[in-house]
């Protein structure tokens, strides 16, 4: 977990930050209240990491507008494209990552895991750990890690690798400020989720 990143105590600043942002919005699902987002996290075995916690029981619990581009999802469900066949999300079970893995680029590595290890452990980024805020389509999935050592970062994952959003380095793929705020915050800007984009520059959308 980055340093600095509170999950166990709502900021208030990020809370109201959160609120304006969806104050503004009227399509905004209301929120879900604190005795179903308990009964969530008895039944799962964690608890919800802050600011996103408060966020779903007293302010918005899903959003058609995003984020993502398909919508923010309510805390329990998983996009309609996920599909039935797959195996049962395990969100006790610790989020695998903790950097940035395109295993495409493994299959030309020397030091690659084995293939069996490797399947292994994409499952597990996808189904360990988390929970899917949402979908950009083409298979592109939004997560807020709930459970390990990433816990409030949000990771987009897809077919081809994994990796977190908000970094302080320019060189990441994704650089911002992390944690599920962070995400929204960027969202609402209008901001690209990419480096070198279109749109990712703040002071185009200031």
């Amino acid at each position: 977990m980055m340093i600095g990143m509170n999950t166990e105590t709502c900021d208030p600043a990020e809370l109201a930050t959160l609120r304006e942002i969806f104050a503004s919005r009227p399509e905004a699902a209301p929120p879900a209240g604190w005795e179903a987002v308990r009964s969530f996290e008895v039944e799962h075995g964690i608890v919800l990491p802050e600011p996103y916690r408060t966020f779903v029981a007293e302010v918005c619990d899903g959003l058609r507008a995003g984020p993502p581009y398909c919508g923010l999802l309510p805390f329990a469900q998983t996009p309609s494209d996920w599909g039935s066949d797959r195996p049962e999300r395990l969100l006790a079970e610790p989020f695998p990552l903790t950097t940035t893995w395109i295993w495409e680029n493994d299959e030309e590595e020397e030091e690659a895991l084995p293939e069996e290890e490797a399947e292994a452990r994409m499952d597990a980024a996808s189904d360990h750990g988390s929970l899917l805020l949402g979908t950009d389509g083409c298979g592109m999935y939004w997560h807020l890690v709930v459970t390990g050592p990433q816990r409030g970062h949000v990771w987009l994952i897809d077919e081809y690798g994994a990796m977190p959003f908000g970094t302080s380095s320019n060189a990441s793929p994704m650089p911002g400020t992390p944690g599920f705020t962070g995400w929204v915050t960027h969202w609402a800007q209008g901001r690209s989720w990419f480096a070198g984009a279109p749109g990712d520059d703040p002071e185009e959308t200031a």
